[in-house]
This record gives structure tokens, C-alpha cells and sequence, in this order.
């Protein structure tokens, strides 16, 4: 099989995949994406593009460490890039993802997680691990019909009052200020919510700990 990235490298330190990254291009349309993923000017790559009429290529082979998540951490460890598989979803990040598109994303993680034997709480929004300068996959990814397939995490119901913050560390975000840990906390779980903290959120972020 031919991969047509020269963007990658060698797994540091013999990782292996342990988590799949979700993203969305930010770009016009796939073929302007694929263009700069495959650019080795941008130094930037994903093992996975998902176009939006469901047309999924490979770009990086999945043993191969693709440069899709950057600079961020998860669960107090960095170098994601090593230990994950990052999927590209075409997308300007202002609009709906195609039923075509979601169905095919939904494929690609079900053979992806067999493959790799990676559970529903490993596949994470770039937004997750970068949360100061990153917000893809956005507010408009359904991440609940994910999880209602077995193929991410949400919250069943309710969970204590806990304070966020010890929440959010358990649950594997990094560092960063409690209003941008608590902007992506909600992009994934209420994607529309605004203001201060409140309780539902303090529940739902418990509630993933459950």
C-alpha cells in the first residue's frame, strides 16, 4: 500500500498506538487538506483523512508516527504524536459533518480501536490535548452518537458535585487556566453551554470517572 505523506517518523521510545486523535482540516475542502498534509514544507500529516462524501484515504502508515497533534499532553504525558493515531476530517470548522462523513468516522475508529485494542476512552479531541490553542473537532461533532456506538466516552448520567478541576486532571487534561480547561471540557460534552462553571458541569465531568 502506498502512502502518499512523507510527513512521519519512527514511534519514540517503541509506543505504540494507545489513542486516536480526532481533528478537522480548518481548510476549504479535502483536496486543499490533503495538498498540506502531504506537503513535506508543512511538516504536518494524519494517518487518516475523511472526506465528506465518506471517501477515507490513508496518508501515514499506521505504525509510523504521524505529526497531527502538536505540542500537548494527555493523561501527564506528552508526545501523543508516539503514542496515537490522528484522523483529519474535512471540514472549515463552521459547519455540519455530513452523515456520509460521520459513518465513514465511525468505521475507520471501530477497525482502528480493534486493531490497536483501543478503548472508547482513548479516542480524544484534539481540542483535549492542546486545550490553550486548540478547539477541533468543534462544537458541531456529535461525540454522544460516538459513544452511544461504544466508540468514546459520555457521561451515562449525573454524577456528584465534585470540583472540576480534580475531575478534569483525572479524566487526562493538561495544564492550562481554569477557563480554557473548562472551554474544552465543553466543546466535547455541551458543546453551547456558556458562562461560568456551573454544576452540570462539575456532575458531567464526575460522572465520566463513574
Amino acid at each position: 500500500m502506498t502512502f502518499p505523506s512523507p510527513n512521519h517518523g519512527e514511534r519514540r521510545d517503541g509506543q505504540q498506538p494507545e489513542l486516536i486523535v480526532l481533528h478537522y482540516t480548518g481548510m476549504a475542502d479535502g483536496p486543499s487538506a490533503r495538498a498540506r498534509l502531504c506537503d513535506p514544507e508543512a511538516e504536518v500529516s494524519a494517518h487518516w483523512l475523511v472526506h465528506e462524501d465518506g471517501r477515507t484515504e490513508a496518508l501515514v502508515a499506521e505504525d509510523r508516527r504521524a505529526w497531527h497533534a502538536g505540542a500537548g499532553a494527555w493523561q501527564g504525558r506528552g508526545d501523543v504524536n508516539s503514542r496515537s493515531i490522528g484522523i483529519e476530517i474535512v471540514n472549515p470548522g463552521d459547519q455540519p459533518f455530513p452523515e456520509p462523513q460521520m459513518a465513514a468516522v465511525e468505521d475507520l475508529l471501530r477497525q482502528i480501536m480493534q486493531r490497536w485494542h483501543i478503548p472508547a476512552s482513548g479516542v480524544i479531541a484534539h481540542s483535549d490535548l492542546a486545550p490553550d490553542r486548540k478547539c477541533d473537532p468543534g462544537p458541531r461533532f456529535d461525540w454522544r452518537r460516538l459513544a452511544l456506538q461504544g466508540l468514546a466516552v459520555w457521561p451515562v448520567e449525573a454524577g456528584p458535585d465534585a470540583p472540576l478541576a480534580k475531575s478534569l486532571d483525572a479524566i487526562g487534561y493538561p495544564p492550562a487556566t481554569d477557563d480554557v480547561r473548562l472551554a474544552a471540557f465543553r466543546l466535547r460534552f455541551r458543546p453551547w453551554a456558556t458562562g461560568p462553571e456551573d454544576e452540570t458541569d462539575r456532575r458531567l465531568a464526575a460522572a465520566l470517572l463513574g
